[in-house]
């Protein structure tokens, strides 16, 4: 199989939220007039729930598209445990489909990042909070964290600023579970994301649609097992190599993954 192409599976990150004017259109009826603000209080509520949470545990089952020079679309995809205790240990484990493993861990101290595809791990000085470290993972390291943004303290101050236009879709259900379901469209791509309804508007499902990509590539996320009190003692975020394994140095600006190859997509 090919690579997808543009390397548009690489980074997949709310950064989308930041939409341009427009609307995103339904199936049904025209929406409410009512209807943006609607979408953006939900939003607002769920970002904020979101970054005053001192700590929380969330399995996230990932899928994106993978585009092939023939134009068939090939799904990859993989499963993260994410536990983030704030304001400065994070724990992302993660198992991607074809077996391979990797995590990234901080506790406050050190940032320490495992590849098992080549069993190699590489740990980085970095005292500060979670969002601190996570900015220098994505920026300084340039390396792929999805839905980063969901783990920043600041989420819910940023958001007015990169939202301009969303929709209220429905009220529905997503694996049991009463969501809003609502919808943003930008210049380059539409989201979607069901928030849980209730005293806990926790994210269920997020869905982005590349649409002026070729062939339209989606990713797709889906968040269960949420738990808002998890035992997080220090011993979690404490990381411990596997046998075998050698420790290399980060290199700035380039991704500590192993070498792209013209036989399987899923970066």
């Amino acid at each position: 199989m090919r690579q997808v192409k543009g390397a548009i599976a690489c980074v997949w990150t709310l950064a989308l939220l930041a939409v341009a004017p427009g609307s995103a259109q339904q199936s049904g009826p025209t929406a409410a007039p009512d209807s943006t603000a609607q979408a953006m209080a939900v939003l607002q509520r769920m970002a904020e729930w979101l970054a005053q949470t001192p700590r929380f545990s969330v399995t996230v089952d990932i899928g994106f598209d993978a585009v092939q020079d023939s134009g068939q679309k090939i799904e990859f995809g993989e499963t993260r445990q994410i536990v983030l205790r704030r304001p400065n240990h994070l724990r992302i484990d993660v198992s991607k489909r074809d077996g391979s493993k990797s995590a990234v861990v901080f506790d406050g101290k050190d940032l320490t990042v495992f590849h098992g595809q080549e069993n190699v791990y590489a740990t980085a000085s970095r005292p500060g909070s979670v969002d601190e470290a996570v900015r220098y993972f994505v920026h300084d390291l340039d390396m792929r964290l999805p839905l980063a943004e969901l783990l920043y303290s600041h989420l819910a101050q940023d958001l007015p600023e990169r939202v301009q236009v969303a929709d209220y879709v429905e009220s529905s259900s997503i694996a049991g579970v009463p969501c809003d379901h609502l919808a943003l469209r930008g210049d380059e791509a539409d989201l979607q994301v069901w928030v849980a309804q209730g005293q806990q508007p926790l994210p269920h499902r997020l869905v982005i649609t590349y649409r002026h990509a070729d062939g339209r590539p989606q990713f797709w996320a889906q968040f269960s097992d949420w738990n808002l009190a998890p035992e997080v003692p220090d011993a979690l975020f404490a990381y411990t190599p596997p046998p075998g394994a050698a420790q290399i140095a980060f290199s700035p600006q380039q991704m500590l993954q192993p070498k792209a190859t013209t036989t399987k997509g899923g970066q």
